[in-house]
């Protein structure tokens, strides 16, 4: 996690130019699903980890959360959430999810979106989140799916007409480091198995309440032909827990 390529210039605009740096929370085609697992936010304090531009922290501070802390490594993410999604109660720090540190029992619900695949130690992180939530407390998260992961590569397999045949799946059951290409850019990413994720999270003394493997939204398969090749392997794993 402590790899930065979003504060590269180059990196960080191609970035502002996808769907769900536009259009928020409304241009990430998981978000229908990750919402619904969301518990009630009323008056609750909120850890998001990987903040980004701040969507989820807005969302979560105009549904009645009490407040919200947005981690982020990225100075120009931090940046730029401070510029669109700087609403009173949220409050933005620059970290790594390493190195994050906070009392026993301080957050009702600890959120994170598609950050967790950059964080070498899942086991390390899930123990702190676990020592952070209060009893009774939300662990909602994000992570790509481990069949998108596995192989490496992240594309397709194209015949000679440029035709997309399949999605590659291999290495599954050797976990670890992975060098993919993202916006461009060589990108280091941890693979690791669905049964590592729900076991470490277990191990750890949380109790699994959902694990959806989501599909884009009606409206999105509608409006945005290409959404349909998502019907073809799962890219996200969204899993909820609680202490």
């Amino acid at each position: 996690m402590k790899e930065n390529k979003y504060d590269n210039p180059a990196f960080f605009d191609q970035y502002e130019q996808m769907l769900r740096s536009q259009l928020g929370l409304e241009g990430a085609g998981e978000w229908h699903a990750l919402k619904n697992m969301l518990p009630d936010i009323k008056g609750k304090k909120i850890l998001d980890l990987g903040c980004g531009f701040g969507w989820h922290c807005r969302y979560a501070m105009e549904n009645g959360a009490k407040s919200v802390i947005g981690i982020d490594l990225s100075e120009k993410m931090l940046a730029k959430a401070k510029e669109i999604n700087n609403l009173e109660g949220i409050h933005y720090e620059r970290k790594a999810l390493e190195d994050v540190e906070y009392p026993a029992e301080k957050f009702d619900l600890v959120l994170s979106s598609l950050t967790l695949h950059y964080v070498e130690s899942f086991d390390a992180l899930a123990q702190n989140i676990y020592h952070w939530l209060v009893s009774g407390g939300h662990f909602v998260f994000s992570v790509e799916h481990p069949v998108f992961t596995a192989e490496g590569g992240q594309d397709w397999v194209y015949d000679k007409n440029g035709e997309k045949v399949c999605w590659p799946v291999d290495r599954y059951f050797i976990e670890g480091k992975r060098n993919t290409t993202f916006l461009g850019e060589n990108v280091i990413k941890y693979h690791r198995t669905l049964t590592s994720y729900l076991n470490t999270l277990l191990k750890h003394g949380f109790k699994i309440k959902e694990i959806i493997e989501p599909e884009p939204s009606h409206n999105m398969l509608k409006e945005i032909p290409e959404m349909k090749d998502e019907l073809r392997r799962p890219m996200m794993l969204l899993i909820s827990v609680e202490k």
